[in-house]
């Protein structure tokens, strides 16, 4: 009997660490997120905090800014709805809304499957429960093959952790993500505000907006 309980136990314990040392895969993120993020440039030109929600079952983005660009501070409001290749600039405090076309295909959060593995780490201490992150980070190309990226997700859901990717206006550009938490409060954010509808698109416009220029 003796002998057999420990056959069991010690296949358990192969089923279990085959499990423990299953290499990352790429992954999605959860299709609803909310949190906030901080974007910095290698040349300090740059610094934002920022408040986003994101649906990805919509196509949508709301992005709140709070930062400085070259010593001068700065506030921004963007609801980005790629469906309507639109996006709305508000401006709460005159109740007014620049429409412009925006220029981006939507790209879900998360690792796509071109990406590399560069490894795994625990984020604070594996040395008990709780003291730890287990994340996974990738590398890959950006659109165009115009440079390299590398992002960090957690292990467990696929959280985005931080992001940072080379550009040649500002050198490297590191984006880090907290507060994360998977779902949206507050639906109404992504949608625009009485006051927007009625806007018409802008003539004009010096060019169409993709995602990454609202950080540059």
């Amino acid at each position: 009997m003796e002998t057999y309980i420990m056959k069991i136990l010690a296949v358990f314990a192969c089923v279990l660490a085959g499990c423990l040392a299953q290499k990352p895969h790429p992954c999605s993120s959860p299709r609803l997120l909310s949190g906030a993020l901080m974007v910095s440039t290698q040349n300090e030109k740059l610094e934002a905090y920022i408040r986003y929600e994101y649906d990805a079952m919509g196509q949508r983005i709301r992005l709140k800014e709070l930062g400085a660009y070259e010593n001068k501070s700065f506030t921004y409001d963007a609801l980005l709805l790629f469906r309507q290749a639109v996006m709305y600039e508000i401006n709460h405090k005159n109740h007014t809304c620049k429409k412009r076309p925006l220029k981006a295909d939507f790209h879900p959060m998360g690792i796509p499957k071109t990406a590399g593995l560069l490894g795994q780490a625990v984020v604070g201490s594996s040395s008990g429960p709780g003291q730890g992150l287990l994340v996974n980070t990738w590398m890959g190309d950006l659109p165009d093959k115009q440079g390299k990226y590398l992002s960090t997700v957690t292990e467990f859901g696929c959280i985005p952790v931080s992001t940072a990717y080379q550009n040649a206006k500002f050198g490297w550009v590191v984006t880090s993500f907290f507060n994360n938490v998977v779902g949206i409060s507050d639906p109404g954010q992504l949608n625009p505000p009485d006051f927007c509808p009625d806007a018409e698109m802008e003539d004009g416009a010096e060019e169409p907006v993709d995602f990454l220029s609202l950080f540059l």
